[in-house]
Formats: structure tokens, sequence, C-alpha cells
């Protein structure tokens, strides 16, 4: 068992001014998208100019805080946005779900698109192999915030709580009884792995939104997965539980992007295009 550590949710204080681990985990992530799409764009025979990373990265940044913050409270928070609609403004304490952050993104993008003239595919598949660092850090950002725990287990690498420094984790933590860390479960597979993953197939041939396809199957793979792991919202059907005893909130929004992957996967392979990857070029 592993005891979790008194971290402090804020990172840094400057007189009234607090920056919180949270919304620096967000910063880490963009970083890190747009330095993996400059390190591409900037390759030799790539349709992508190096000025796109901004502007994608903006364009991203600007859709996943609005759709994932809204749709976090409208679906998990809403009994607070009731009672105090300002709540919705404050995401250094957690609460933005990913799957009002991909709409919002897929909104953004297709805005993006309409105005430089590109499909939406190849805005896509340009795209998601630079977002799972983003997914990490946003996990490890739940880490940090000692929030979206697992069920109680006695694996070897669960984690307990016996301090009372941290409030909001004593109340979890009240049972008694250890937890599965998801956070790292989620940051590990929809971070790491599925980085490595969409950045080797994405830098080989493969046909238009192929990538897109992949990203959205194994991202639905990983997290209805680590869904059986995680413990269901309190306020989602019975137990938690939206139906069967065992279907959760999170894996019925991940479900249909599974679908949705493996059909864009069979479409676009179906169709037979010509892979846009650049080839070497020798001098």
């Amino acid at each position: 068992m592993i005891r979790y550590p008194e971290i402090d949710n804020v990172a840094l204080s400057l007189g009234p001014l607090q920056i919180h681990w949270y919304g620096l985990m967000y910063v880490f992530g963009f970083i890190s998208t747009f330095l993996l799409l400059r390190r591409r764009a900037g390759k030799p025979g790539n349709p992508w100019g190096r000025e796109a990373p901004e502007d994608l990265v903006f364009y991203g940044m600007v859709g996943l805080f609005l759709g994932a913050r809204l749709f976090y409270m409208l679906i998990y928070g809403f009994d607070q946005l009731r009672e105090n609609p300002l709540s919705i403004l404050r995401i250094w304490e957690g609460g933005m779900s990913f799957h009002g952050g991909l709409i919002g993104v897929i909104l953004a993008m297709l805005w993006y698109g309409r105005r430089h003239g590109r499909s939406f595919f190849e805005i896509t598949d340009f795209l998601v192999p630079a977002i799972p660092p983003g997914l990490f850090f946003g996990r490890m950002g739940n880490f940090i915030n000692g929030e979206l725990w697992g069920k109680p287990t006695d694996v070897p690498w669960a984690f307990f709580y016996d301090g009372t420094a941290r409030p909001e984790v004593a109340q979890v933590f009240a049972d008694g009884q250890a937890r599965h860390p998801s956070q790292l479960y989620e940051a590990g597979l929809e971070g790491i792995v599925l980085f490595l993953i969409l950045w080797v197939y994405s830098s080989r041939p493969r046909p238009m939104m192929a990538v897109s396809g992949m990203f959205l199957f194994l991202y639905g793979i990983f997290r209805f997965l680590i869904e059986f792991l995680r413990v269901p919202d309190s306020h989602m059907g019975e137990g938690g539980y939206l139906a069967f005893g065992w279907l959760t909130t999170g894996q019925a929004l991940t479900a249909p992007m599974l679908l949705i992957g493996l059909a864009l996967l069979i479409m676009a392979y179906r169709r037979g295009d010509t892979p846009l990857v650049p080839k070497k070029t020798t001098t």
C-alpha cells in the first residue's frame, strides 16, 4: 500500500494570487501539444506551415475550456450550478469533462477549417497524435486534487490516506480502505500508451481519417475499461450506476466514441485513399 502524499493544491502564491497545480497541468498540456505539432509541422514536405500549431492550439484551448467546463457542470454539477451560477468559473477546483472538452474542440476545429479552407479530418489527423500528453497532465492534475478515485482494493499499489490536512481526500478514504489510483491508470493508458501508439501510427502511411478513428477507438477502450475500477458518480442512478448494476456515466458517454472510432477506421481503409505522409527527401 502507498500513502497518498500531502500535496498542497496551490503550487505558488504571489500575494493574493494563487496558482493551482490543476491549472498548471493544463498549461503543461497545451505546451506539450504545441511543441509536438511544431515538430511535425516543421518536417520537410509536411503540408502544414509552422504557424499552424499556434492557431490550432488557440482554437483548441478555447473550445476545450468552454466545452469541458460547461458539459461537466450540466451533467455532473448541475445542483452546484443551480445554487451558485458563478461556480462555473471555479475551474481550479477541478471539474472538467473530457467528453465536453472533446465536443468543444470538435466545434473549434470545424470553425478553424472553415476559416482556413481545410477539411475536418485533415485537421484532426494532424492534431490528435499530440493530444494524449495533455490528457496525461490532466489526469495528474486529478491525482494532485485528490479526485476521481478508484474503488477499494488490496493490490500492492493501492493508495490510502490517514491524514486530515486534505479534508476532501480524507472524506474519500473515511472508510479506511485503500483505493485504486484510477487517475494514474488513465494517465498511463490515455496519456502515455495512447501517445506512443498514435505517434508511431500517424508517422506511417495510412488513409485519411484513420488517425482520428484510431484515437477515438483506443481512448474509448481505455476509458471504458478503467471505468470498472473507478467509483461511479453517486448522484447518477442507483448506486451511481445508470443500468445493469455496472454501467457508469463515463461508459455511456465513451461507448459512442469507441463505435464511431471503429466506424471511421473501417471507412478509411475501405476508401483506399493514399495516405498523406511526406516521404523522406534526399540531397
